[in-house]
């Protein structure tokens, strides 16, 4: 089964870019520069910043359904992001992570959820988006929580 992977939209963030550091505060966003790799991926294009790039570190809601499951967290936006992530490749930020994958039905109601490597999440995200009942799934990194993408069927 094709999957189609998509970061956030990069419209969402761009209007923060370039504000200064006072600017952010006041709006509870924090500018970091990442200081190794892998550890600041990007929830726009998906991949993991380069030491030296900055970063926002914002509170984001990810899971805006109108069910219990509504849900925002920490994420990371590259400043010097350009183009959201929208492909069917594996994004670069799944490999080498233990991730927690959570199915969703139309409703935002959690259907289904594992646990699994990065590197082998292909197999579990066939076997839920096989369901009837599973409109979507997100994909969060397991150890810190922190949403990291959608994963959908790729409908050409």
């Amino acid at each position: 089964m094709p999957f189609r992977f998509t970061g956030l939209p990069l419209s969402d963030f761009q209007p923060l870019f370039g504000l200064s550091d006072a600017e952010l505060a006041a709006r509870d966003i924090v500018r970091v520069t990442a200081d190794a790799k892998p550890n600041y991926p990007c929830r726009v294009t998906l991949e993991n910043a380069e030491p030296g790039e900055t970063l926002l570190l914002l509170a984001y809601e990810h899971q805006p359904a109108h069910s219990p499951y509504r849900s925002a967290g920490p994420i990371f936006v590259r400043e010097s992001a350009r183009t959201m992530y929208d492909g069917q490749e594996l994004p670069p930020v799944f490999r080498g992570k233990m991730l927690s994958v959570r199915a969703y039905d139309g409703n935002g109601m959690m259907v289904e959820a594992d646990v699994v490597a990065g590197d082998e999440a292909e197999p579990t995200f066939t076997r839920f988006l096989g369901r009837e009942d599973v409109a979507y799934l997100h994909v969060h990194n397991a150890k810190r929580g922190c949403y990291a993408a959608k994963v959908e069927r790729y409908e050409a």
